[in-house]
């Protein structure tokens, strides 16, 4: 044991970097686990279209949504979701799986859907890429 806390005090800063990583990695995972929605793979976002009605909602801006959508998707930018959440209100008992271009954007969404009382909110994993190399069809306008 002695030679454990010699180790220790002969090492000091990799321990305090040991430290730091670990407990990044629990707030990381914590945070993951805490977020108010959930993260679906196209596969699972498809099943929810089919089984459970769910509204496809696409954040992007209008610039990107010219390279496609979803078959059914609605579309709000999010630079304007806070603004326009209320268009969604008949949707509120429904599952929304929420889609951007890669994924990241879609969690801010779920995030502002939760604070506004939607329970069902999904966020589509790696986004319409995700949803392009899974081979599945987008429609443009």
């Amino acid at each position: 044991m002695n030679q454990f806390v010699e180790f220790v005090g002969n090492n000091a800063m990799l321990f305090v970097l040991l430290a730091a990583i670990v407990a990044f990695i629990g707030w990381t995972e914590w945070r993951r686990f805490a977020r108010p929605y959930k993260e679906v793979s196209p596969a699972e976002a498809v099943n929810l279209i089919n089984h459970e009605d769910a509204l496809v909602l696409d954040v992007r801006e209008d610039s990107e949504i010219k390279s496609g959508k979803i078959t059914g998707a609605r579309h709000i930018p999010l630079s304007v979701l806070k603004q326009r959440v209320g268009d969604l209100a008949k949707y509120r008992d429904r599952a929304v799986i929420v889609s951007c271009g890669s994924g990241l954007r879609s969690g801010q969404a779920g995030d502002i859907l939760h604070q506004q009382s939607f329970e069902k909110v999904y966020s589509l994993k790696g986004g319409i890429a995700a949803w392009q190399n899974a081979n599945l069809p987008l429609v443009k306008k």
